[in-house]
C-alpha cells in the first residue's frame, strides 16, 4: 500500500469500509481516543489545530484498513509496522538556466498532460481564470480527442470572483464551458456535508465550491478532470514566496524604512487591511531567518490563534505539546542545505499542498461526487525539472513563475499571462451570516454543544459568533477560528460519540528514502 504526491492515487485505502474498526495513532500523537458513533471507527482527538488544519496523521485500524501520508511505503508484520519514504524531494544546487530550458519545459509539460488523459471516458479539466489551469485546459484541448468540456466556479461577491478570465480562455480555446455560480447561502448550506466527506476539521471554506462544482461536474456526464494543482508549489507563485524574499531583504538592513514597503505589493486581495506599519512589523517580527520555518512562521503564527479559543482541557491535554518543534525535528537532512525559497517550496508542498489542497479540497470533494482529479503538474519529472532551476528562474524579482510565463505566453491570452496572482478563495465568516443563509450556528455552536464536544471554551466562542453576526470579524485569524470551531463542533457530531479508551498501538518504524532527483 502506497500513496505519493506525485500519483493519481487516494490518500486512503480502506479494503474494509462497512465493517467496524478501530484506529490507533502511530508516532508521537498518543492522547486521548473518541469512537465514531456511525461506523464504530476509534479516532484520536489529534492537536491538529494547534498549527494548522493541513497537518497528516498517520493511523491503523485493527482489522487492516490504513490511512497513511503520501511519499511513504507502509510494511506490515506481526510485530511492527514499518513506514518508509519512497520518493524524497530535493531541489540540487543550481546554476544558470539552461538554454534548453523552455523546450524541456514544453515537452515535459505536452507529455504529462496527454498521459493523464489516457482515458475510456472523456476527460475535462476545472478552469479557475488563472495562469495554472489556463495552461492544462489549453494543452488538454490539444491534446483530447473530444472537445474539451471545463468547469469553473463563480461568484457574486467580486472579491472572488474571476469569470472574466474563465470565459476568456474558454472562449480562446473553443470549450464547452459549464459553470457552478456560488450564491449566498450556498457555502453554509452544504458545509455540513463538507465537513462529512473531508472528515477532518478546516479552517477556511474554499473547499465547498469545489463540493459543489465537482456536483456539476458528475452531472455532466464527465468523471475524470485535469487541474493545475501543484504549479504554485513548483514554479514559486504563492505570494508567500515573495515574502519570504523580502523578509530576508529587509532583516539585511533592518533600520531601513523603505524596504518594509515592498511588504505592500503583496496579498493584493486582502485589501486595506495589507497596509500600514503594524502590518509590515507582523512579518518582520514573525522570527529570524535561522529558523528553518522561517518562511512559513507569519502563516503558522496567525493560525495558531486559534488557542485563544481552547477549553481548559484541550490545553492541558496539549501542555508541552509543540506542532512547529515536531515539524522541525521530521525535516531532512538536505533540507539544511538549500535557499530560502526552496525551503519555502519544501514545506508548501509537504504541508499545504499534500494534505489540504490535494486531500480535504481536492481528492475529498470531488470523489464525494465520484469525481477523479488529475494533476499534470505534480508528475515527478515535472517536479525535478523545477528543482534544478535557479529561483530567479521561477520568481524574478517579485515576479512571480517567471518561466512560466515565458513559456505559456504564445498559446495563452496575454490578459491572463499577465494578471496578477489571484488565489483560489471562497468566503469564510461572511458565508454564514446575513440575508438568504441557513443559520444552524445557535444549535451547532450552543453552550451546550461546544461544552459537549469540550474542545473550545464556550464563552469565548459565543462571543466570536456575536461578533460575526454583527460584521465585527475582519482579521485572517478570526475568520480562521470561527471555521475551525465549525468545522470541529460538525465533525464531532457526524463522527464522535464520546471518550473510549486509547487502543493498544504497534511499535512503528519510519525510514526515509534518500533524494530522488
Amino acid at each position: 500500500m502506497s500513496a505519493t504526491t506525485f500519483a493519481d492515487q487516494p490518500a486512503v485505502d480502506h479494503p474494509s469500509q462497512d465493517r467496524a474498526a478501530r484506529f490507533a495513532v502511530l508516532g508521537e500523537y498518543n492522547r486521548e481516543a473518541v469512537r465514531d458513533k456511525r461506523t464504530g471507527l476509534v479516532w484520536e482527538r489529534s492537536p491538529a489545530l494547534e498549527m494548522a488544519d493541513w497537518v497528516n496523521v498517520v493511523a491503523r485500524t485493527v482489522d487492516g484498513a490504513w490511512i497513511f501520508v503520501r511519499q511513504h511505503r507502509f510494511g506490515i508484520n506481526a510485530d511492527s509496522l514499518e513506514i518508509s519514504r519512497y520518493y524524497a524531494l530535493d531541489y540540487p544546487a543550481a546554476g544558470d538556466e539552461s538554454p534548453h530550458a523552455i523546450r524541456t519545459l514544453d515537452d515535459l509539460m505536452r507529455s504529462s498532460v496527454a498521459f493523464r488523459l489516457r482515458s475510456d471516458v472523456p476527460v475535462g479539466a476545472y478552469l479557475s481564470g488563472g495562469l495554472d489551469s489556463s495552461i492544462t485546459s489549453a494543452l488538454a484541448a490539444v491534446c483530447s480527442p473530444h472537445q474539451l468540456r471545463t468547469f469553473s466556479v463563480t461568484f457574486d461577491d467580486a472579491r472572488y470572483d474571476e469569470s472574466a478570465y474563465q470565459q476568456l480562455v474558454a472562449d480562446a480555446l473553443h470549450t464547452r464551458h459549464h459553470v457552478t455560480h456560488i450564491q449566498p447561502g450556498d457555502i453554509a448550506r452544504v458545509f455540513p456535508d463538507v465537513v462529512y466527506h473531508a472528515e477532518t476539521p478546516m479552517l477556511r471554506t474554499a473547499p465547498a465550491p469545489l463540493y459543489l462544482l465537482a456536483e456539476l461536474t458528475r452531472s455532466q456526464g464527465i468523471t475524470v478532470v485535469l487541474t493545475g494543482e501543484g504549479s504554485d508549489e513548483l514554479f514559486l507563485g504563492y505570494d508567500l514566496f515573495k515574502e519570504t524574499s523580502v523578509r530576508e531583504f529587509c532583516m539585511r538592513q533592518p533600520q531601513s524604512t523603505a524596504r518594509p514597503r515592498l511588504f505592500d505589493r503583496m496579498y493584493h486581495y486582502m485589501g486595506s487591511g495589507r497596509a500600514g506599519d503594524l502590518w509590515r512589523k507582523s512579518f518582520l517580527e514573525a522570527g529570524g531567518a535561522g529558523d528553518p520555518l522561517f518562511s512559513h512562521l507569519p502563516r503558522f503564527l496567525t493560525t495558531s490563534r486559534i488557542k485563544a479559543f481552547y477549553s481548559l482541557e484541550t490545553r492541558a491535554a496539549l501542555d508541552g505539546f509543540d506542532a512547529m518543534d515536531e515539524l522541525r525535528e521530521s525535516l531532512p537532512e538536505s533540507f539544511f542545505r538549500w535557499s530560502s525559497l526552496n525551503k519555502a517550496a519544501y514545506l508548501e508542498m509537504t504541508t499545504l499542498l499534500s494534505s489540504y489542497l490535494l486531500s480535504t479540497q481536492g481528492e475529498r470533494m470531488s470523489m464525494a461526487h465520484g469525481v477523479e482529479g488529475r494533476f499534470p503538474f505534480l508528475d515527478h519529472r515535472l517536479f525535478e525539472f523545477s528543482a534544478r532551476l535557479p529561483t530567479s528562474s521561477k520568481l524574478l524579482g517579485l515576479k512571480e513563475k517567471a518561466i512560466l510565463k515565458r513559456w505559456s505566453r504564445p498559446f495563452l491570452p496575454n490578459a491572463v499571462v499577465d494578471r496578477v496572482k489571484q488565489p483560489y478563495r471562497a468566503p469564510d465568516v461572511d458565508a454564514f451570516v446575513g440575508a438568504g443563509v441557513e443559520d444552524y450556528l445557535d444549535d451547532v455552536l450552543s453552550e451546550s454543544a461546544v461544552r459537549r464536544v469540550g474542545l473550545f471554551e464556550p464563552r469565548a466562542v459565543a462571543g466570536l459568533v456575536q461578533r460575526a453576526r454583527n460584521g465585527r470579524v475582519r482579521s485572517v485569524s478570526e475568520n480562521q477560528a470561527f471555521v475551525g470551531i465549525l468545522s470541529t463542533q460538525l465533525w464531532a457530531g457526524s463522527f464522535l460519540s464520546g471518550p473510549v479508551d486509547a487502543v493498544p498501538r504497534r511499535e512503528c518504524v519510519i525510514r526515509n528514502a534518500p533524494a530522488v532527483v
